[in-house]
């Protein structure tokens, strides 16, 4: 299933979790399919293809689809290794189609250790902070289809609730 060589493996969990994916209809429907999902959740792959849900109507894959397949994999990855005391929120995203999807195309999503210890040393500083992540689709040969930068906001829980009650006092 895997759409790239990796040195990680998927568990009895992560499968549950990568079929509960292709089944959600909210991104079933976006013609995406999570094809691998690491057992610590730090590397990702998603694929989408040309087919009767995905074409539009100049028989290209439709860009709203490609962005939804690869919209929330940096959010759920984050929440997952950061744990309950943070929270985790898209916030941005800028799209950049590069060529027409015409064929199988995959995305890599990697979260690596060093990445969360820097988050969670930052946030015991500042308490909340911004990150940019990139995320592509690519072919087989590594040409590249479509070109995402997501924006996303991670807050200390405690801190976040504060400022959530904060503005509503206001």
């Amino acid at each position: 299933m895997k759409c790239f060589e990796t040195n990680k493996k998927e568990n009895f969990l992560s499968r549950i979790k990568r079929f509960g994916f292709n089944i959600f209809p909210a991104y079933h429907c976006s013609g995406g399919k999570v094809r691998f999902i690491s057992d610590d959740w730090k590397e990702i792959h998603v694929s989408i293809k040309l087919n009767f849900i995905t074409r539009n109507y100049v028989g290209t894959v439709f860009g709203g689809g490609s962005y939804s397949a690869l919209d929330p994999m940096y959010m759920i990855q984050l929440i997952q290794n950061l744990g309950p005391d943070y929270v985790v929120w898209d916030k941005e995203a800028t799209v950049k189609f590069i060529r027409p999807i015409k064929r199988r195309v995959c995305a890599r999503f990697l979260i690596t250790d060093k990445m969360i210890t820097k988050i969670k040393e930052t946030i015991a500083g500042q308490k909340e902070m911004t990150l940019m992540l990139p995320a592509y689709f690519e072919d087989k040969t590594g040409k590249k289809y479509v070109e995402v930068d997501k924006k996303l906001y991670i807050a200390d829980k405690a801190f976040y609730k504060e400022k959530r009650e904060r503005k509503k006092g206001k």
